[in-house]
């Protein structure tokens, strides 16, 4: 063999052996759960944009909690890392065991291979047949997202590469005899929407454009048969400037889309005036930080958000107010819940019939101008009209508690899902989840030293 010919073996070698090592399922378990710590880096007179533990960021990644009433079990997304401190992300899956109150060592379905930003997160879906899909969100086209298949329904020690390709926050949505939906964002135009069908997993239809109007960020969710997407603007892609609030919905997979009351919109939107506007934040001057979707008990959208005054953190953003933007009687009502202190205080909204809650950092919490803050639980006993803050679910923190999350499906013994960090410097970051009234909350083992273990209830 000619060194030319030995050199070109090499070269297959790592590219058939090491790379998959590298891009593909992982398939290792660690030995317990350590959230990411990430910093934005852009710090201005009252600390940096966002920062903290960042686990289950972002708003933007969903689900990343999933309920199976078949096994009993929640099975759940995070950002993670293998050591105390580090940050070098991975992409964790694991469970809650409902039946035996345990949870086991977490898989690491993908290592990120040195990336400690946690835009690169992942969503979670379950098919019809029991299998777990990770849709691990990729960063423009320097880091490509990646789509895992479990090789067992209903298990999460193994995992298949499905696909590669462009996708950013990821939100798959399983519709059962059709197959997936997927909607996500690449950096074509600015942050521009797109959507995408499989009926495989394996197999993805085209990208199609939905919102291209300067940049956006985009929430979304099912209800029956029926797609929703929710989604802000950034006018010439500044993100500092998001804005304004627009809704589309489909019923056929994409194949057409219409406004909130039915009304056939052509895809992709780009006029800033159109006709899925949903409120004109720009024209008052504010700013859109989307949090939830849900739906009331008539199937009507109900959007929560933080509107602010101003993008950087501290006082100068005052008030942070948290907003319900309600479908009712043929009309956008807009509601006042509450006050927090930070543009991303992420929280989520729960509807059952008239009975309403969120559950997310409200409180003031020990970085005071930083992401997060104390967990809390506020209920409406009136279809969303009047709160009330019924009880904290942290107190006395050493570090914030950030972006609560609910499952889909919630489970009312895994009904919240988030992290904690110090928001002013590198720090560890645990993992908690709530049950549905709050009063007991537990934080997932740090360190495990066996395959299985009882979460440690704090509350």
């Amino acid at each position: 063999m000619n060194r030319l010919s030995y050199k070109y073996l090499i070269y297959a070698y790592l590219l058939l052996i090491l790379v998959p090592e590298i891009v593909g399922a992982q398939n290792i378990k660690a030995d317990g759960y350590k959230g990411i710590w990430f910093t934005l880096g852009q710090f201005s007179e009252y600390g940096d944009k966002y920062s903290g533990g960042l686990g289950t960021y972002t708003a933007n990644h969903n689900p990343v909690a999933i309920y199976a009433p078949e096994v009993n079990k929640t099975f759940f997304v995070y950002g993670g890392t293998r050591q105390q401190h580090e940050k070098h992300l991975l992409i964790m899956l694991s469970y809650y065991d409902h039946n035996k109150g345990i949870v086991p060592k977490p898989v690491v379905v993908h290592d990120k291979a040195g990336v400690d930003d946690p835009h690169d997160n992942a969503s979670v879906a379950i098919d019809a047949q029991g299998y777990i899909w990770v849709f691990v969100s990729g960063r423009n086209v320097t880091r490509l997202g990646f789509i895992f298949k479990s090789r067992r329904p209903y298990e999460i020690d193994a995992f298949d590469e499905m696909y590669k390709g462009d996708m950013t926050y990821p939100q798959p949505w399983w519709v059962p005899g059709k197959g997936f939906v997927h909607l996500f964002t690449r950096y074509t135009k600015g942050r521009e929407l797109y959507w995408n069908t499989s009926a495989d997993g394996r197999t993805w239809a085209p990208g199609q454009k939905l919102a291209s109007m300067g940049g956006h960020y985009q929430l979304s969710g099912m209800q029956g048969n029926k797609l929703v997407s929710v989604f802000n603007y950034l006018p010439g892609n500044n993100a500092d400037k998001r804005t304004n609030l627009y809704l589309l919905q489909t019923e056929n997979l994409g194949n057409t889309w219409t406004t909130v009351d039915g009304k056939p919109v052509s895809t992709p939107l780009t006029a800033v005036q159109n006709a899925a506007l949903v409120h004109p934040y720009e024209a008052e001057g504010k700013l859109v930080y989307l949090n939830d979707l849900n739906f009331d008990k008539n199937g009507n959208p109900v959007i929560l958000a933080v509107i602010s005054n101003h993008h950087q953190p501290g006082p100068k953003g005052n008030p942070h107010e948290w907003q319900l933007i309600h479908w009712e009687y043929g009309k956008w009502n807009i509601r006042k819940v509450l006050e927090s202190t930070h543009n991303y205080d992420m929280g989520s909204l729960y509807i059952n019939n008239d009975y309403w809650e969120i559950i997310g950092p409200t409180e003031p919490g020990p970085q005071l101008y930083g992401t997060g803050g104390e967990m809390a639980l506020w209920v409406s006993k009136n279809n969303g009209k009047d709160w009330k803050k019924k009880r904290n679910l942290t107190n006395n923190s050493s570090r914030n508690h950030s972006y609560a999350r609910r499952p889909l499906a919630a489970h009312p013994d895994f009904y919240a899902f988030w992290a904690d960090g110090n928001a002013d410097k590198f720090s560890e970051s645990k993992l908690y989840f709530s049950n549905k009234n709050g009063k007991k909350v537990w934080e997932l083992p740090y360190n495990m030293t066996k395959d299985f273990e009882k979460p440690r209830r704090i509350k």
